[in-house]
């Protein structure tokens, strides 16, 4: 546990705040989860690596932490807002199952991705289980501050005060985003419930006062945050995009609730804080669904990379920061991340002495603490990692107890990590690990032999086959896998 008081960015406020939970020695944090129609982004991954950072500082810090992250099975546009045809059903139509048979088999290879990238277990409720709670949730404020048309329950954002302050790109007709629906009040106005249209059918679909149909997207996190931790939440997370449509309407459905005024009390928006991750960049366009080579974690691991490395990746940038993805840079966070494991293999016969209490540490571990506590710095206590792992001539006790305090934060399993598990075998790797490792030997063998021709022939049928040798490697490698 630290003492430093933990300062978080409120999106709300715009302002660095310091953490006080609502109820003493509790962390209540409820992060907007995936729509299970398909893989997922690793840029959607990024903001689960986020979350999941968050939790461990605030478990570091000394409070009982309860961690929510929903799973959208219904109600989710192909778009974020009121227009499109619903994100499950077209899945379910496109690959011939039934909607829930989608949502099982998107959340579990979603939740397998977590476990990869080594994020705590949290709780993972389906909005499809909460649909009678959004009908009375409907049914509690649609009298002062909704209003029905033809498509069903729509949100009027005017009944509610300062709507739409938590976004950035507000413009004077509304969310940019927002396309026009006949007969709404105001550009910004939401569903709350969605009628299935005249002679159709939808797998998902449920009566209500409105018709038969579904909610609305933006319902079903207002209904699980307050069902499952209580309003008003400590902290809701989310990416970036959700800040200017789905968190802003989010916000004003838990007014209209609860019966809140102004914004100008965060506590009033149904949470304290709200904290928004920035985006994964991708620059070269090679990455995305259109051009057929979808960049999700799976791939990563495919082209021999762990997914460690990419949840180093996530930690070299603030999570308030774009965070730019490219194929060197994964490579170099591999790289960083080998180092730590190489130097924490040294430690691996020692057992944790139960202080971290040594000079030799106190600067690393100041630092340390000082950048987990100043809105998640993970790039500099990265570096203070780094500084703990070259202290030399020091207990190997003590030194695997800091070593530890610090990766229970940051979450690179360091421990159970070995240079096998991060030497994989590209997807289309034409050979085994065993084949590989025997042709080394038989040029280590050549080497000696001063057979150079023969040396150099076993490189370039290795490196015909995806194995590139690492001749005079200084992480002692021997290979990687191209």
């Amino acid at each position: 546990m630290s003492d430093t008081p933990l300062k978080l960015f409120n999106s709300l406020t715009r302002e660095l705040e310091i953490f006080e939970p609502v109820h003493a020695g509790q962390a209540r944090v409820y992060t907007c989860g995936p729509t299970v129609y398909n893989y997922q982004h690793i840029g959607n991954m990024r903001a689960y690596v986020f979350a999941d950072t968050l939790g461990r500082t605030l478990s570091w810090k000394g409070f009982s932490l309860r961690h929510v992250i929903n799973i959208t099975d219904v109600g989710h546009l192909t778009s974020d807002a009121d227009e499109g045809e619903d994100k499950m059903e077209k899945m379910a139509a496109r690959e011939g199952k039934s909607a829930w048979d989608i949502a099982r088999f998107y959340q579990e290879d979603f939740e397998r991705d977590l476990a990869r990238l080594n994020n705590r277990p949290v709780q993972h409720p389906r909005a499809t289980d909460y649909v009678d709670a959004m009908i009375e949730w409907g049914k509690k404020i649609a009298p002062d501050h909704c209003y029905e048309l033809d498509g069903g329950l729509y949100f009027d954002v005017s009944s509610v005060a300062d709507y739409g302050r938590l976004a950035r790109a507000v413009t004077d007709d509304g969310e940019g985003r927002i396309d026009t629906v006949e007969g709404k009040r105001n550009a910004a106005d939401f569903a709350i419930w969605r009628k299935t249209p005249a002679g159709e059918t939808r797998q998902m679909e449920w009566d209500s006062p409105w018709g038969r149909g579904a909610p609305g997207w933006h319902l079903e996190c207002s209904v699980m945050g307050r069902n499952l931790l209580g309003f008003p939440l400590d902290i809701h997370t989310g990416g970036i995009d959700h800040r200017e449509i789905h968190h802003p309407n989010e916000i004003a459905q838990n007014q209209a609730f609860c019966g809140c005024g102004s914004l100008s009390e965060a506590a009033n928006s149904g949470a304290k804080i709200w904290m928004h991750n920035n985006f994964l960049v991708e620059r070269s366009g090679k990455m995305s669904k259109s051009a057929g080579e979808f960049l999700r974690l799976q791939l990563l691991v495919d082209k021999g990379y762990h997914p460690l490395a990419y949840r180093m990746m996530c930690l070299q940038a603030h999570y308030r920061s774009e965070l730019e993805f490219s194929w060197g840079g994964l490579a170099a966070a591999l790289t960083r991340l080998k180092r730590m494991v190489m130097a924490v293999e040294r430690l691996s016969d020692a057992v944790s002495a139960p202080t971290i209490d040594h000079a030799k540490f106190a600067s690393s571990l100041a630092k340390f603490t000082d950048a987990m506590s100043d809105d998640l710095g993970t790039p500099v206590a990265l570096t203070a990692l780094e500084d703990a792992l070259a202290v030399k001539k020091v207990d190997a006790g003590i030194k695997r107890a800091v070593i530890e305090h610090m990766d229970n934060v940051l979450g690179l399993d360091l421990f159970d990590l070995k240079r096998t598990d991060l030497r994989i075998r590209p997807k289309d790797t034409q050979m085994t690990e065993a084949e590989i490792e025997a042709e080394l030997i038989r040029r280590k063998q050549a080497r000696v032999a001063k057979d150079f021709a023969a040396s150099d022939a076993i490189r370039e049928s290795l490196a015909a086959k995806g194995v590139e040798v690492m001749d005079g490697d200084p992480l002692g490698w021997d290979w990687k896998l191209g």
